[in-house]
């Protein structure tokens, strides 16, 4: 189904990312693995996504707060793929605390991070997408944009602008072929989720209908979708997948 598609997707080697990466491989995707730095994850993954599904793959380094580097990746992917025609803004770090007690460096490092690098990638990729007249942008939002969780003042104000952000490319981008969509998970049972008390788990679950935690595969199956052909009438759209726990 994306046989000849190549996808770049950010916070790639861990996670919902390596989930992602893993299901848009299967689907025929060529991948770009992007990350901070390239880890032994990273190249263990490029190396499974080679072997496993016959594709080829690639890790790069790449800090999405810094719009040169962002610019420099996309760059040099288009040079070793030959296009980039799915982009998904993955990459995200948490530094929870209440407002009171919230540093500065952790409220701008967490904004830098999840809404100025959503917005760092989709800028690089712009012109390409316009170009080729086709694109796929995927974003990670989260329902806790929508919940605002207490203890998170800096993760939900980032990803409600990804969801303010995503609107605003999907109007732009929708007359060139291109849509953006978001993906807003709920609690998923991650490398992050871990971090939190055992305490506030117990309390998450027993506030999720479905009674459990989702699984990056979970996530990465809505994303395929949108990757896919199957959505190309959907655009501007932000979808949850949390077992219910933002019901409204």
């Amino acid at each position: 189904m994306l046989k000849g598609k190549t996808a770049l997707v950010t916070g790639g080697a861990r996670g919902i990312g390596a989930a992602i990466c893993k299901k848009l491989a299967s689907m025929g995707a060529d991948i770009a693995i992007v990350d901070l730095t390239v880890t032994e994850q990273a190249q263990a993954l490029e190396a499974e996504l080679k072997e496993q599904y016959s594709i080829r793959a690639k890790a790069y380094a790449c800090n999405v707060s810094d719009a040169e580097q962002c610019k420099a990746v996309v760059k040099q992917v288009i040079a070793d793929f030959g296009n980039i025609t799915i982009l998904v803004n993955n990459a995200g770090i948490t530094r929870d605390a209440l407002i009171l007690g919230m540093k500065e460096t952790d409220f701008d490092a967490v904004i830098s991070t999840n809404l100025k690098g959503t917005f760092n990638m989709t800028q690089a990729c712009y012109r390409p997408f316009m170009k080729q007249k086709y694109g796929k942008i995927v974003n990670l939002a989260s329902v806790s944009a929508q919940l605002g969780t207490a203890g998170q003042a800096n993760y939900a104000a980032s990803k409600a602008g990804v969801v303010a952000l995503t609107k605003v490319t999907a109007r732009e981008l929708a007359s060139r072929g291109v849509t953006c969509n978001a993906i807003a998970p709920g609690f998923i049972a991650t490398d992050m989720t871990k971090a939190i008390s055992e305490e506030a788990t117990k309390e998450y679950l027993a506030s999720i209908p479905m009674g459990r935690a989702g699984q990056p595969e979970d996530v990465a199956n809505l994303a395929g979708f949108l990757a896919s052909p199957d959505s190309d009438y959907l655009t501007g759209t932000v979808i949850r997948i949390d077992g219910g726990l933002a019901i409204s």
